[in-house]
């Protein structure tokens, strides 16, 4: 038997097999077989999922012969006993399907663990069943849930429930009609499920008519991450219900899902080749107004600008003041980056460039700033060497307590220091922080905390950029001792950068100008 790789939420297909087996073995080995070829064809990270029920006591005695409920004629008439479902789970295993199962009672949650599946599932109409959900969290299995029906205070009672257990959890969007028409899908909420629990994996448990496909398109760019469908398979003996799939079908569906993926694209920026060409096919170029000598400074009204730009042309967004002729230019000519010197950086600019990624990070974060606060740069061996020491401190309020927001950039790191008066906590907002507290090192993530007590070293650094809040006692500005004596030995304004205007991204004019006196 072919071991599986560890659980993963990610990129889940969940095929649910439900009672579409009508109780016949064979003909639930048909289903895996057809769910486990179109797995293997599309690559996919995919699972079938059972559903166990003990009926002998799931369904009260006195009910039985029942006709008022139409579930209770279908399940004793697909009743499968447990050696069943364990050569099916077996035979799903064996076709590298993960296996995951829906119980409907404490028993069943038992015969999950005894048959070792890989994971379980709670289904809607559980997800405010309490000694079930107790059972299942001790199962100690990665869980799905379903949250048709469910207000977002349950849903919220049951993340909570969840992660207070310690348990591996993914959420489905889910709407428990059958079959879903358009209107109710409601599938924005997969977004909203996205944004209210940030950590987890949400998906789209779907109910809608199996020929449309339109669904798992929509539900993939908001954000799904897993999706589950009904499965089955039509015969002259077995019909299938008007919400679950066929294998032909489920072709259709994974192939526009493929679709989505290749239409969404990757969310870092980039820029291919053909579009560089076409924008530079519409891209104005920098023409001169006259003829310049060897030396001539270049005016912005010497100039002009228009299209098309030749290789190697000056465009029109790196035109600045400063540029300087490095040979003679005719009237009318581009002027080539190789005809010109280009005015020296500023030490500013790296600052200035790197504010706009820190506005960014705190966007991403969802951090909202009103305008009353003060921004300083730390930059403890020069502002050309901000990116790799540094940080950017935010104060909020600084009184008899402190509150401040301190903005590392990725791979920048803050010397090792300590603080006389003040005692400090650290609380991780966003991204991680390495730091280490006299001699111990230590990783915090999103909502850790830790304690610097006045008179401990510290110093702290972050791989992929990291937002942390400070709360203090009060913070004097004279009440920072570097373990690096150079540090110590210069002027406060020598290594701190007051930033001024924060929608403008400009630097304090006065420390500016005490900037440029001095170099």
């Amino acid at each position: 038997m072919k071991i599986l790789n560890k659980f993963s939420f990610q990129d889940l297909f969940i095929f649910d097999l439900a009672n579409n087996h009508q109780g016949d073995i064979e003909h639930a080995m048909k289903i895996i077989d057809e769910v486990a070829n179109l797995v293997q064809k599309y690559k996919l990270n995919g699972a079938i999922k059972f559903q166990f029920r003990e009926l002998s006591t799931f369904i009260h005695k006195d009910s039985r012969d029942s006709k008022e409920n139409k579930h209770i004629e279908r399940f004793l008439s697909t009743e499968l006993n447990p050696n069943d479902f364990k050569k099916l789970a077996d035979y799903a295993k064996l076709k590298s399907l993960k296996t995951i199962c829906t119980p409907f009672d404490e028993a069943s949650v038992d015969l999950i663990r005894k048959l070792k599946f890989d994971a379980i599932k709670i289904t809607s109409c559980s997800s405010k069943d309490w000694p079930l959900i107790e059972k299942i969290a001790s199962a100690n299995l990665p869980i799905v849930f379903s949250t048709g029906g469910l207000l977002i205070e349950d849903i919220d009672n049951l993340v909570s429930f969840l992660d207070h257990k310690g348990s591996e959890f993914g959420i489905m969007h889910c709407v428990s009609i059958y079959p879903t028409p358009p209107k109710d899908c409601n599938l924005v909420q997969i977004s909203v499920l996205k944004q209210r629990y940030p950590d987890k994996v949400i998906g789209w448990s779907t109910h809608e008519d199996p020929n449309t496909t339109e669904p798992i398109q929509v539900g993939y760019a908001l954000g799904a991450r897993m999706f589950e469908r009904h499965v089955g398979y039509e015969t002259d003996k077995y019909k299938l219900n008007t919400y679950s799939s066929n294998p032909s079908q489920l072709k259709k569906w994974i192939e526009s899902y493929q679709k989505v993926i290749t239409l969404y694209g990757k969310e870092e920026r980039f820029s291919n080749e053909l579009e560089i060409s076409s924008i530079n096919s519409l891209s104005r170029g920098v023409y001169s107004k006259k003829n310049f000598k060897k030396g001539e400074l270049i005016n912005h009204s010497d100039v002009y600008f228009a299209m098309p730009i030749k290789e190697g042309q000056l465009t029109s967004g790196e035109f600045k003041k400063g540029i300087i002729c490095n040979d003679s230019v005719n009237k009318d000519a581009p002027i080539n980056n190789i005809q010109i010197v280009k005015p020296i950086e500023t030490k500013f600019k790296s600052i200035k460039s790197a504010i706009h990624e820190i506005r960014a990070m705190l966007n991403k974060a969802k951090i909202i700033l009103s305008s009353e606060f003060e921004i300083e740069v730390s930059h403890h061996y020069g502002i050309e060497n901000y990116r790799e020491y540094g940080a950017l401190i935010i104060t909020c309020i600084n009184r008899e307590y402190c509150k401040k927001l301190l903005v590392v950039l990725p791979n920048q790191k803050h010397p090792n220091h300590y603080h006389k008066l003040k005692e400090e906590t650290f609380q991780v907002l966003s991204g991680t922080l390495e730091i280490t507290i006299d001699g111990h090192e230590k990783i915090l993530y999103p909502g850790d905390c830790c304690l610097v007590q006045p008179g401990v070293f510290h110093s702290f650094t972050s791989k992929d950029g990291c937002i942390v809040e400070e709360i203090s006692t009060t913070h004097f500005k004279d009440d920072s001792f570097y373990q690096d004596d150079s540090i110590n030995r210069l002027e406060r304004e020598a290594r701190k950068t007051k930033v001024d205007h924060w929608g403008r991204y400009q630097m304090t004019e006065e420390y500016e100008k005490q900037q440029i006196r001095r170099d």
